[in-house]
């Protein structure tokens, strides 16, 4: 299989063919097992190259992972920078571009009737706790069919043999909230699950966005153009054309299966309850599809693909309370769920706190927050560390609210509650008469950072 082969800049495989040329794919042509150790691998990249498995025991279709595994990587992906992230997702989530429909795409040059999922996709087992395969990439498409509107999202879906899985979704799950409607009216839920999506994709599944507003409108706005898009073989819904492999089927919330225990965002198990099962009556795929995995548990491509989205729409919803809000951080270290850091620019007293509440009502799975000020870089752990050493006063600035409702997610909730932490780490005007930083002077600074790029 070859990367480099041409395609549309909606495909994957333009990133990948990025990636190759700067030396950042790593090529596996040794024969893989996916029983844990294709897991193996990623958790050994888990911070480096992105990687391909070109032979995988008993599959036809090579394997890629470890895509979008930092923050500087997801912004390569949709050609920008690291510092223009976050805005250009604001200003996708507000501003959409509609997708456009076309009459065919290399996602349906082959088709597969009934398919037995084991042996069409080589669908890792990454932990030896958990109890199967897991598709763990796959971005779910659905459709309300009496409002129109659309969503799509991440749920780890769980090879049950044959043309059945299950589909792990929370009951607030906005893919929950539809199958409801749609079991109310006596139907199944249409459902199509795209694997191997362009980067703006694969961050769009990921927005909390307002029930409704679709997120392949946000996935053209961070291509800069409209999603183009191929109508399914067996069902109504639309797909991105250029994304490598299609599942096609319905959601049954009548039939459900009971699952023990999953990895999570936080690095460990977490018993899931039960889930509803997808029976699906179509496979379509590329003819050298590539299978896209993303390592589950607490690894940055996990993270930060929902950490990154989270952040951004979190920025939003401080600008829409009037909070003078620079960045919101969602890193690995607060695994991409649990922990905030706020930059502020010149806030007026009660604005940090403000900010807290203004999080907590809008994310239930945030726990602890952290505010700067505007000259702490919230991404650096560093930074954001200092700030804490340097400016918080614990008998003021510390707030803990406990007995709050959280997600089923939360590592170590009560009866599913959690106390949650909020730390002002800014600037106090009485605390210190002078806050001047101790730096070489600033055209100085500059001259060498120039010099060392040359060397």
């Amino acid at each position: 299989m070859n990367v480099l082969s041409p395609d549309l800049t909606q495909s994957l495989r333009i990133f990948l063919s990025q990636l190759a040329a700067e030396g950042e794919l790593l090529r596996v042509s040794d024969e893989v097992d996916p029983c844990f150790e294709i897991s193996a691998w990623f958790d050994q990249l888990a911070t480096g190259r992105a990687v391909q498995f070109d032979q995988v025991k008993n599959h036809s279709l090579s394997v890629v992972g470890n895509i979008l595994n930092s923050r500087s990587r997801i912004a390569a992906g949709l050609g920008l920078t690291a510092q223009s992230l976050q805005q250009r997702i604001i200003d996708a989530i507000a501003n959409g571009i509609k997708p456009v429909r076309i009459a065919c795409g290399p996602c349906q040059a082959v088709r597969v009737d009934t398919p037995d999922l084991e042996k069409e996709l080589p669908v890792p087992y990454f932990f030896p706790q958990e109890t199967g395969c897991y598709i763990t990439a796959g971005v779910i498409i659905a459709r309300d069919s009496v409002t129109g509107r659309g969503n799509a999202s991440y749920a780890r879906i769980k090879l049950l043999g044959g043309h059945r899985a299950m589909v792990g979704i929370a009951p607030n799950h906005h893919l929950a909230v539809m199958a409801r409607a749609a079991q109310a009216r006596g139907e199944k839920l249409e459902i199509a699950v795209t694997i191997g999506n362009h980067p703006a994709v694969l961050i769009a599944a990921a927005l909390y966005l307002r029930l409704g507003d679709d997120e392949l409108d946000a996935a053209g706005a961070l291509l800069g153009e409209a999603l183009q898009m191929v109508r399914c073989q067996t069902v109504s819904l639309d797909v991105p054309a250029h994304c490598e492999i299609v599942l096609e089927g319905t959601l049954d919330l009548d039939e459900q299966h009971e699952e023990t225990l999953v990895s999570e965002f936080h690095g460990m198990y977490e018993p899931y309850g039960s889930g509803p099962v997808a029976t699906f009556s179509c496979l379509t795929r590329r003819h050298d599809a590539l299978f896209q995995a993303i390592q589950p548990g607490y690894y940055p491509e996990h993270t930060l693909i929902g950490g990154v989205a989270i952040a951004a729409g979190l920025a939003q919803v401080l600008r829409a309370a009037a909070v003078p809000v620079c960045e919101v951080a969602v890193g690995h270290g607060g695994c991409g769920r649990l922990d905030v850091v706020v930059s502020l620019r010149g806030h007026r007293p009660g604005e940090p706190r403000k900010a807290m509440f203004a999080i907590w009502g809008s994310v239930n799975l945030i726990k602890n927050i952290t505010i700067v000020d505007e000259d702490v870089d919230p991404w650096d752990a560093g930074q954001v560390a200092w700030a804490i050493s340097t400016r918080m006063r614990a008998d003021r600035d510390l707030l803990v609210v406990p007995g709050v409702r959280t997600d089923r997610s939360e590592p170590i909730k009560h009866d599913g509650t959690i106390a949650k932490m909020g730390m002002d780490a800014t600037r106090h005007e009485g605390d210190r008469p002078d806050w001047s930083r101790a730096l070489p002077p600033t055209d100085v600074i500059q001259r060498v950072a120039l010099r060392l790029k040359s060397l």
